[in-house]
């Protein structure tokens, strides 16, 4: 069970070093505006909210990882916290901003935070 939790919170912070990458670099490109829907205008006039969130996503990313690499009990407490983190920013992304965050972050965050707590 500790392999697949693993597994799994590696992967999701693979997705967060992913949109990171789009949200930070590629925003105003066609990855960036597919993600968004937003025109060359609108992506151009959010380029500077998209890179913070960005950031944000980057940190989410970082946190997961460092989970992955210490050791225990504070690598297993590590990635409680940062997976329950990706959990309720999904949710919140999901409520406010778009639906589709409900299905690319907080569903494989609450699936990542469960095999985590089942492994702990």
């Amino acid at each position: 069970m500790q392999t697949a939790a693993n597994v799994l919170v590696g992967l999701l912070a693979a997705l967060h070093v992913y949109i990171l990458v789009l949200e930070m670099f590629l925003w105003e490109r066609r990855p960036g505006r597919e993600l968004s829907g937003f025109d060359t205008d609108m992506a151009r006039a959010t380029a500077a909210l998209a890179a913070n969130q960005g950031l944000y996503n980057g940190f989410l990313a970082a946190g997961l990882i460092w989970g992955l690499i210490v050791s225990d009990p504070t690598g297993f407490r590590v990635q409680v916290f940062f997976t329950a983190c990706v959990t309720v920013a999904g949710l919140y992304g999901g409520l406010t901003a778009n639906r589709r965050i409900l299905a690319v972050q907080a569903l494989p965050g609450a699936v990542a935070l469960a095999v985590v707590l089942a492994a702990g």
